[in-house]
């Protein structure tokens, strides 16, 4: 599945088509978006945030941790894609910063939520641990980890590392509610 597939993805799954999505290089690179960029791939970055109310953030994962983080006191949002690399290069800390600097996000008003990717015994790097601890030294308000593995439950996830390579992902998106 290339990146031209995935505008008749998200149309046969019946979600919104103002949607932008990241092109996913394992760094920690953050683009911030608005309606102008709609339809669009971002080339080189892993997260993408917004305050637009109309726009639908959208990644693909399958072990990489997806995390969603929402400011209650602003609104603004982001969705980042964090596997080993990125989480090493510190993606998470990147889209934070970038919401609190672009949008006055405060960051105890933050809710951050890690959803299914892999963990340890089935991948060797707690990288989902990391994150944790990432989110928690930045300061955000409320951490909520999923707890849950891709490679533990080939029936409801993709796991890339399971699977040895072949293959789905998950499309993980955010949008603004209010």
């Amino acid at each position: 599945m290339g990146t031209a597939d995935i505008p008749q993805i998200l149309q046969e799954a019946g979600l919104p088509e103002n949607y932008v999505m990241g092109e996913q290089t394992h760094g920690a690179g953050v683009a911030v978006v608005g309606l102008g960029d709609r339809g669009r791939v971002v080339p080189g970055v892993d997260g993408l945030v917004t305050m637009e109310k109309n726009l639908s953030l959208v990644i693909r994962v399958a072990d990489c941790g997806p995390i969603w983080i929402r400011c209650k006191k602003t609104g603004a949002i982001g969705l980042v894609h964090s596997g080993r690399k990125g989480t090493e290069a510190g993606v998470v800390q990147v889209a934070i910063r970038k919401m609190r600097d672009e949008y006055g996000a405060e960051v105890r008003d933050m809710v951050a939520l890690l959803g299914p990717c892999v963990r340890p015994p089935h991948y060797e790097v707690n990288f989902a641990a990391e994150i944790i601890r990432q989110l928690e030294r930045e300061g955000v308000g409320q951490v909520v980890d999923s707890g849950l593995c891709t490679a533990q439950d080939m029936k409801r996830f993709y796991s890339y590392r399971a699977e040895k390579g072949k293959t789905g992902r998950h499309f993980a998106l955010l949008a603004r509610g209010d």
